[in-house]
């Protein structure tokens, strides 16, 4: 048995490399810093203090990764909008409740730590926080020898939220005669990538030069949109209550919109959406066309170009549109809340 010294570092975990790229962290992190934040990057444990301008808080929090998208950032070497898929996936979760994102922490392993790679991911990390109003407060950096192939990685993050309890949305002031409204999304998002893999595997060399004005990789790459601060401040100006204002918001992520509406539809209620409401991106026309696919399909696997629906009252459903139109958001009006009947709790006809 050999009794030459080894290090650490002849292991296969680069300590120097991971204190470099905190180093590289910290910069953007600080960007991202809002009132609340005690303690962020460094220390044993983040610290923050929620705003006395609550006055019976409730924590909102929300967990989740990027899923197989990471394959094609790790085939086309495309590493600096995975990070804003993964706040995205959270941040837009811990939304539907009504809560505004507070803070966020991340979770990036690999085999080897690349340096550059590791801050590009980062650094979308800190974009997507920063655009959702919400601190980079902490995280984690594990070297894992052995565990992932060369040049690949995973990610998770981790984001809390606040909302007053009153103020709370779970769909209960939801009724029939209620307007569906669909905000559009930037592409696929985050979610049905093993199925966009498959298409690009069978598309072999026929694959489209652009894709809505975009060239294809960075079609299918574009990160999911951050509806935060544009949907926090439409809920400011049309609160929730029986009669009016916004009464529920869906994410629409894995499952697409047949099984993430239901999940704010009280029982014996369904929301109808209206065929052809929302025009089809060439993206999603695309997809469907290479995998072969029905409608129904479509809508249960992707978000097919509605990101978050928004569920308002019938009295109130154009100045939403009018206000999240005014702020940024392309708004569609998708379909209305009816009675359930005996089938399922979204029908799109």
């Amino acid at each position: 048995m050999s009794t030459t010294p080894l290090s650490y570092k002849d292991a296969g975990v680069d300590i120097d490399a991971g204190d470099a790229l905190v180093e590289r962290i910290k910069p953007l992190a600080k960007r991202t810093m809002r009132e609340g934040v005690l303690a962020g990057i460094g220390g044993f444990g983040a610290l923050f203090e929620v705003s006395k301008k609550y006055k019976e808080p409730v924590l909102v929090s929300g967990t989740d990764g990027v899923g197989t998208k990471l394959k094609l950032a790790f085939e086309w070497n495309m590493h600096d909008t995975v990070g804003i898929d993964l706040v995205a996936m959270s941040v837009n979760d811990v939304l539907v409740q009504g809560a505004e994102p507070l803070f966020f922490l991340d979770y990036f392993a690999c085999g080897k730590l690349d340096v550059e790679t590791a801050a590009a991911v980062v650094g979308g990390i800190a974009k997507g926080c920063e655009d959702s109003g919400c601190a980079l407060i902490g995280g984690e950096t594990a070297e894992m020898p052995g565990m992932y192939a060369d040049g690949e990685y995973d990610l998770a993050g981790f984001c809390v939220g606040a909302v007053e309890k009153s103020k709370i949305l779970a769909g209960q002031h939801v009724q029939a005669g209620d307007v569906v409204l669909g905000l559009a999304s930037s592409g696929v998002h985050s979610n049905g990538y093993s199925l966009v893999r498959k298409c690009i595997d069978r598309a072999g060399w026929n694959l489209p030069l652009t894709l809505d004005g975009k060239l294809f990789k960075q079609a299918l790459m574009t990160p999911t949109r951050l509806y935060v601060k544009n949907v926090l401040a439409a809920l400011a100006q049309h609160p929730a209550s029986s009669s009016g204002g916004i009464k529920a918001l869906a994410h629409i992520t894995g499952g697409g919109l047949l099984e993430n509406i239901p999940r704010v539809l009280p029982p014996g209620l369904a929301a109808h959406l209206k065929k052809g409401s929302w025009p089809q991106t060439e993206l999603f026309a695309w997809l469907q066309r290479t995998a072969g696919i029905n409608d129904h399909e479509m809508n249960r696997t992707f978000n097919n170009g509605i990101g978050m629906v928004v569920v308002a009252a019938a009295s109130d459903a154009q100045a939403v549109a009018t206000t999240l139109r005014s702020l940024g958001e392309t708004v569609h009006e998708i379909g209305v809340i009816g009675a359930q009947g005996s089938g399922a709790q979204v029908t799109v006809g």
